[in-house]
């Protein structure tokens, strides 16, 4: 099966958004075998939109569409597959119905141009969202598919597991496919690819690396015509490269790094707590949102500022003696952020992600720090990239560092 995802929006073409939901979707097909050949976007305008259509439906099996089934007069989605089919929309007194009962739950009266998105076509079927007031449309059409899901990514991502999956299950058959992320941190994606040059020639399964925000993945990808056969392939090499690279090794799909570091915290009962200088709290956000956080973190204290730090339990000479950004300090930070907050593992971060954060120190340059009860671990990096970068690297390798010191 071929398919072509189109995203719709002016918004998209001005560049007021990114297009994260084609990315993500472009993700998802492999898994059913469905070969992903064009990607377009397309904005607000009903002729224009009514032909991107007509190439997509004409040149792939299946059109997945996100955005343009809102209320407005620039939603323009369902009318334009109305035009291509030459199907007139109709509107469906159940989802009326269902769509006004929305709106009561929440004390209001639905305006009447949201009636719109209660309408089908002879050859639609609604898809029900759960998250928000615009129905999916599925579409079926001389052997054809064409799904209709809204540009928000959260609605359109419960869409697509809940309603979408299930319809292409049924329907792609032939072949299965199977995929497992393996997520590394300590190496660099040229590093990693030379460790398993020899695995990245295999054909079935196949192995690719990507750079991502959280270390380098390694996406391993089988075909097969069941789904045993399939997982066996990918479970055979799996078990090569985790003795290949070891504890380079941190994740897996769609486990986070901070997630991980929480799992092993809570093994062996231990709380973290942290401390920051010119990263704006940036590490604390993080571990915020890892899953049970409140149970392995305590809390952090974010400051820049050498009085504040002393407050905290720095030694004052040793701020004097030393620039905030230098190992003793950071060193000072993470055993300060452990006793103050009464935790196990203390872990500290100093950045400076501009020139003017730490004026004697070059931007770019951060510096780690890890007191595991008592035990005291360290290490610098130099990065040339802008702030908010700076910041989220600081966080990862700091956190990394700590995994580090956590498996011995």
């Amino acid at each position: 099966m071929k398919a072509e995802i189109l995203s719709i929006g002016t918004e998209l073409l001005l560049g007021q958004i990114t297009d994260t939901n084609a990315a993500w979707l472009a993700q998802q097909l492999p898994d059913f075998g469905i070969d992903l050949y064009y990607i377009s976007q397309v904005g607000d305008n009903r002729q224009r939109l009514t032909e991107t259509l007509r190439r997509a439906h004409d040149r792939s099996d299946l059109v997945i569409c996100t955005g343009g089934l809102g209320p407005t007069e620039d939603d323009l989605t369902r009318e334009a597959i109305s035009d291509l089919l030459g199907e007139p929309m109709e509107v469906q007194p159940d989802l009326e119905k269902t769509l006004r009962a929305y709106f009561g739950g929440r004390g209001m009266e639905m305006p009447e141009r949201n009636v719109k998105q209660a309408t089908l076509i002879k050859s639609s079927q609604a898809m029900d969202n759960p998250v928000g007031t615009a129905p999916g449309w599925w579409v079926e059409h001389d052997g054809r598919f064409i799904t209709c899901m809204p540009g928000v990514p959260h609605e359109m991502k419960t869409m697509w597991q809940n309603q979408v999956v299930p319809r292409l299950r049924e329907r792609v058959t032939g072949s299965f496919i199977m995929s497992r992320t393996l997520k590394i941190l300590g190496k660099g994606e040229s590093a990693v690819e030379e460790m398993v040059q020899d695995y990245i020639r295999s054909t079935n399964p196949t192995l690719a690396t990507y750079a991502k925000n959280d270390g380098i993945h390694l996406r391993i990808t089988s075909k097969a015509p069941d789904e045993a056969t399939a997982r066996d392939l990918v479970f055979e090499l799996e078990i090569k490269l985790r003795e290949r690279l070891g504890t380079l090794i941190y994740g897996e799909d769609d486990e986070t790094l901070e997630g991980v570091i929480g799992g092993m915290l809570q093994d062996r009962s231990y709380f973290l707590s942290v401390m920051e200088a010119g990263t704006g709290g940036a590490l604390a956000s993080m571990l915020n949102d890892a899953p049970q956080s409140q149970l392995f973190f305590r809390g952090g204290l974010v400051s820049q500022q050498p009085e504040v730090l002393a407050g905290w339990g720095v030694n004052g000479a040793l701020l004097e003696a030393n620039s905030i950004l230098s190992t003793q300090v950071a060193e000072a930070m993470a055993t300060a952020a452990r006793l103050t907050l009464g935790t196990d593992v203390g872990l500290a971060i100093c950045a400076a992600p501009r020139k003017d954060t730490f004026p004697d120190k070059p931007a770019g340059q951060i510096i780690m720090a890890a007191d595991l009860l008592g035990t005291v671990r360290s290490a610098e990096l130099n990065y040339r990239s802008n702030p908010s970068e700076i910041k989220r690297l600081g966080s990862v390798f700091g956190l990394n560092l700590l995994r580090r010191m956590l498996l011995k």
